[in-house]
């Protein structure tokens, strides 16, 4: 539930309810919780969850049983589901990571008529899982993966272009049309993937601090250096003004924010062409940047030895004012801080990431795709499946509790109807740029945690890093041999 944001809560509560409810989340009986549990479980006072019990009551969605409690009304249940002879329920094996993504899928589920077996795993075991699995001729049926790694997959042969099981022209005639351009995955002209709820870079920073001090969360590199030089002043003992993943311990989090503060200011990786392009006055002047925030003694350099999620976590546990990060950080925030998802954008702001001189308002974005991989045993089912998860009043539910970006364009809009964080950040997808693109993703990134790492330690000076990266993602993808996946 969004506590700062519309639509009012019993509303929120209402949709949530009803997608538990086709989930199967209730048991055979059916019963909901009581009003003081739903109170506790999402952290709400009993007005909206006692006029969310009212309506759904009203809407014959739920049987109120004084004494008993409310139960799932059975009637109404049976007729929200797809009757058993229109379509043959399948079991589907599923491979993902992450609690919010594995609940989205099983909501999804009980609306396309299968039953997911889903096979959790950490994200960094991710990649290796899923080679493993095709490696040894258990692909599962559907798999949510990194989206930086469907050219590597797709090149290799993994992946089923989901043209082939697009048998009423769905992904050509509805999806492709609502699609925001950031979003689309092609391959040798097919799509073996598409993206789900998107993450985006940006700037945490505490309420509390900026409220008190009357800051306004910095739009620009001069904005960012006076604030961090403000707060530097008024820092308590051995805590932190702004801190970052910012070496190869963090890993692609490293990765994530640095593409994000060399695309605010107009700096890429990778052309359209593949072609290395990083070694451009603009990166050089982010990597100096840096050294700057370095030197106001804003950003300390230990940050290059901090592991995933140490900067977030400095952050919730009130050891650092800001944090450079990216919007699915509000799970370890939440973790951390032993909130909801809700209370945690009610403490901590997140806004887009401040532009350079060389820049403009844009947003980077990543995130998870869904892929049908060949050897799914059940590749149909697996289609109906993804294309239930990507039902645009899904991916709407989805995003308002996660503040993820829908990859539609409709679902977007409705988000932004309600929500002034999805607004804003609508509003700069049309610039949106994504990590680099390329089959050999992984060595590219490595380098690229190792260029910001010596930069933060002062062991090379920014536009030698830059120069010196350059030449080793451009050795490492001629070496393999990289060619232009197809726009399609």
């Amino acid at each position: 539930m969004s506590h700062s944001q519309p639509p009012p809560l019993y509303e929120q509560l209402k949709a949530r309810l009803v997608a538990d409810i086709r989930a199967g989340r209730f048991g055979p009986d059916g019963r909901i919780p009581t009003e003081q549990e739903l109170c506790e479980e999402f952290g709400l006072s009993r007005t909206p969850v006692a006029r969310a019990l009212t309506e759904l009551a009203q809407e014959g969605i739920v049987l109120r049983q004084r004494r008993r409690g409310t139960f799932v009304n059975p009637a109404w249940a049976s007729g929200a589901a797809p009757a058993e002879e229109e379509q043959e329920t399948a079991d589907l094996t599923v491979l993902a990571t992450g609690t919010v993504s594995v609940d989205h899928l099983r909501t999804a589920a009980a609306g396309a008529a299968v039953r997911p077996r889903i096979r959790t795993v950490r994200f960094d075991e991710l990649h290796a899982a899923f080679l493993r699995a095709i490696a040894e001729g258990r692909g599962p049926d559907l798999a949510v993966l990194d989206s930086v790694w469907v050219a590597e997959f797709a090149r290799a042969g993994f992946l089923t272009p989901l043209e082939d099981l697009d048998a009423d022209g769905w992904l050509a005639n509805e999806y492709t049309r609502d699609l925001l351009p950031p979003f689309s995955h092609r391959f040798g002209g097919r799509t073996p993937a598409v993206h789900a709820p998107a993450d985006v870079t940006g700037l945490w920073y505490r309420r509390e601090t900026f409220e008190r001090l009357g800051l306004r969360a910095p739009r620009t590199w001069e904005e960012l250096r006076a604030t961090g030089r403000l707060l530097a002043g008024r820092r308590p003992g051995s805590g932190h003004v702004l801190v970052m993943p910012g070496g190869r311990r963090a890993g692609e989090e490293t990765t994530y924010a640095l593409t994000g503060l060399l695309a605010a200011n107009g700096a890429l990786v990778l052309g359209e062409g593949g072609e290395v392009v990083l070694d451009s006055p603009a990166a050089a002047e982010t990597m100096r940047l840096v050294r700057e925030l370095i030197a106001d003694e804003v950003l300390s350099p230990d940050v290059a030895g901090f592991g995933k999620d140490e900067a977030v976590k400095l952050l919730a546990a009130g050891r650092a004012e800001m944090c450079v990060g990216a919007s699915y950080q509000a799970g370890a925030l939440a973790k951390v801080t032993r909130l909801s998802l809700d209370q945690v954008h009610s403490r901590f702001g997140f806004a887009p990431m401040p532009r350079g001189p060389e820049g403009r308002s844009a947003v980077m974005c990543g995130g998870m795709v869904y892929v049908i991989p060949r050897q799914a045993r059940h590749p149909e089912a697996a289609m109906r499946l993804l294309r239930a998860a990507m039902a645009p009043d899904a991916l709407v539910r989805l995003c308002l509790i996660t503040g993820q970006l829908p990859p539609r364009r409709t679902s977007l809009q409705a988000a932004a109807a309600v929500s002034a964080f999805h607004a804003q950040t609508a509003a700069l997808l049309d610039r949106a740029v994504l990590r680099p693109v390329s089959p050999v993703y992984a060595l590219v990134s490595a380098q690229l945690q190792v260029m910001i790492e010596e930069v933060l330690r002062g062991e090379r000076g920014p536009a030698a890093a830059v120069a010196r990266t350059a030449d080793l993602i451009r050795a490492v993808t001629m070496a393999a041999d990289v060619t232009r996946p197809a726009a399609g």
